[in-house]
């Protein structure tokens, strides 16, 4: 059990780090990639693997990731008009649920949890339902070759 309990606290962490990195390249206006590679040039503790891989992914997909969160969003609200770490927390989450074997609940739960360490009161709320929606609105995978004989 306390593997466990240890492996999510460093994946905890390294969301964390990948949120830092998003959220700086976002603010300073400069390329995700180059952040995070000055990021890990002089970084103590290093960068982990999964933080980059994270990083990397939003970067990759990140035009798909935004569509699916302006989706998910209620009418009245935009991409522009969520608070920019919130938004660098629903982007990593969306990577999550599109692109990874993550389990879409913990990935939603992680996502949660950074909002309500580093944004509003209101936040962790907001979140859960946005990603909820993204969940819900996940493309089922297409019939296998057994389903279609």
């Amino acid at each position: 059990m306390t593997t466990r309990t240890t492996h999510s606290s460093t994946q905890t962490k390294a969301r964390k780090r990948a949120v830092d990195i998003l959220f700086e390249a976002d603010l300073r206006d400069t390329d995700v990639l180059a952040t995070l590679a000055e990021r890990s040039a002089d970084a103590e503790p290093p960068v982990r693997d999964f933080t980059a891989g994270l990083v990397q992914g939003v970067s990759a997909h990140r035009e798909v990731i935004d569509a699916r969160i302006v989706r998910a969003l209620a009418d009245g609200w935009s991409l522009q008009r969520l608070p920019r770490v919130d938004r660098t927390i629903m982007r990593i989450a969306v990577f999550e649920i599109d692109h990874t074997p993550v389990p879409d609940a913990v990935a939603v739960s992680e996502a949660v949890g950074l909002a309500g360490q580093l944004s509003t009161d209101d936040s962790p709320k907001f979140v859960n339902g946005v990603l909820r929606t993204v969940v819900d609105t996940k493309a089922s995978p297409g019939p296998t070759t057994a389903e279609i004989a």
